[in-house]
């Protein structure tokens, strides 16, 4: 669900946490140290870790990588499984409340316990200066954290069926139609793509923020968009087996086709917004 966001307080956690990052990336240890011991109740322990990031056997590349994964932490020190915005039986019958259940509380859960783990040892790793053990996390973090990150999206991309549509003469729609020639032609193309992924992943409908035009794209496993490929996410469909299976077996274009009636166009015309 989208939540109201406080702006940062001008010496608040969040504004301490970015400061950080920045001065990890620009090599500046003693103003670091100078943070922590003014704001040391504010900072989370994984971000007093990073300061150890400016060892000198830290390679570059790894001190970056590191520093973001610390600073994007949640103000608590922990990821949490966000609440749906509906209930679990809201999207039936395209999605029965059985599958949301396990999908939810299960599934995205288990990415939110994983990425929360690989994080704590990242930060044991840095405190450390153990360059190989930073380097052995960054599959667990890019697929855990690509799980939380992807499944959040859809979760908001999702309403009960009937509530949601297209805005006619809306910049979404002008942008469809510019982009494809229409928004059934969207739809076609998407599902086409999304039901030909092999094995696991996701079909997105993202925005070039180069060319300013929308694009789809599909990602393995959980890929987020962004990072990958530099799309902005506006609207997702999950194809692992997990977000179907119960409902449509493993007839996937069945379920793929259905999604359209449950798909939150208000949301997916918000990031647009946002994206532009």
């Amino acid at each position: 669900p989208t939540a109201t966001r406080r702006p940062p307080e001008r010496y608040g956690l969040h504004n301490s946490r970015h400061i950080l990052c920045s001065l990890l990336l620009h090599h500046r240890p003693k103003t670091i140290i100078a943070i922590m011991s003014t704001t040391s109740k504010l900072i989370n322990p994984a971000l007093r870790a990073a300061a150890n990031l400016r060892s000198s056997t830290m390679p570059e590349k790894v001190t970056k990588t590191a520093a973001v994964y610390l600073s994007a932490a949640p103000s608590g020190g922990a990821h949490t499984l966000p609440d749906l915005p509906y209930d679990y039986n809201a999207l039936e019958p395209v999605i029965s409340a059985e599958t949301m259940t396990l999908h939810h509380t299960k599934h995205h859960n288990t990415y939110v316990t994983n990425l929360n783990a690989a994080l704590e040892k990242l930060d044991a790793a840095v405190s450390a200066g153990d360059v190989s053990g930073v380097i052995g996390l960054e599959g667990a973090l890019k697929f855990n954290g690509g799980g939380h990150l992807n499944h959040t999206l859809f979760w908001e991309n999702l309403a009960a069926k009937g509530t949601s549509s297209i805005k006619a003469g809306g910049a979404l729609e002008g942008l469809i139609t510019e982009s494809f020639g229409g928004v059934e032609e969207m739809k076609k193309e998407m599902s086409a793509t999304t039901i030909a992924v092999q094995g696991s992943g996701w079909g997105w409908l993202g925005l070039n923020p180069k060319t300013g035009r929308l694009e789809i794209a599909t990602r393995a496993n959980q890929d987020p968009l962004q990072a990958t490929t530099g799309l902005v996410p506006l609207l997702g469909i999950d194809v692992w087996e997990h977000a179907y299976y119960v409902d449509y077996r493993n007839v996937r274009p069945d379920y793929v086709n259905a999604v359209w009636d449950v798909v939150n166009w208000d949301v997916v015309e918000q990031r647009l917004a946002a994206a532009k």
